[in-house]
């Protein structure tokens, strides 16, 4: 009961807070912009050299991981093919080395899929620390009381993305 009154405490007074934004707006000109991430991701430079990096740095894993397939996939039509004039030994030994092929590239799969996510969040944290300083040094410069980068909505009119990206492409 104690827990329960302290929580409706405190949204009672979140919910006081947030209805009297409206009167402190109306005392003085809030300045508010949104940041568009996802754009800065797709579209600043820093974004996209560190996409052309992750390119080289996995194209080779990439490439050896689409031979392991195709080679998978001729040796199991082969076996598909050669099953009904096998003997039962040497299609059960077939049947073991393709298991085997499988889970071998299932796991390459899954190491490279993970390699990579680990390298982009790498990348991709260099990139939105940079953008965070842009737009803070953006926000002091042109004295915004408050920055989002995610929102539902936002009017076009705050979105201050093209500074930022015209800042991260110098």
């Amino acid at each position: 009961m104690k827990f329960a009154l302290k929580n409706v405490t405190k949204c009672a007074a979140g919910l006081l807070m947030i209805l009297s934004l409206p009167l402190a707006a109306h005392a003085q000109e809030l300045k508010i912009g949104f940041v568009s991430t996802e754009r800065l991701f797709r579209e600043a430079a820093p974004a996209k050299a560190a996409t052309a990096k992750l390119e080289q740095e996995f194209s080779k894993r990439e490439k050896d991981l689409q031979e392991l397939a195709a080679r998978l996939k001729s040796t199991a039509e082969r076996m598909e093919k050669d099953a009904p004039v096998l003997s039962d030994a040497e299609r059960g030994k077939r049947q073991r080395e393709l298991t085997e092929m499988d889970k071998d590239f299932q796991r390459r799969q899954r190491e490279f899929r993970e390699d990579l996510n680990q390298r982009r969040n790498e990348e991709l944290a260099v990139v939105l620390e940079k953008a965070n300083k842009v737009i803070r040094g953006l926000a002091e410069a042109e004295k915004y009381d408050i920055v989002f980068q995610e929102a539902v909505y936002f009017s076009p009119r705050i979105d201050i993305t093209d500074k930022v990206l015209k800042a991260l492409n110098k």
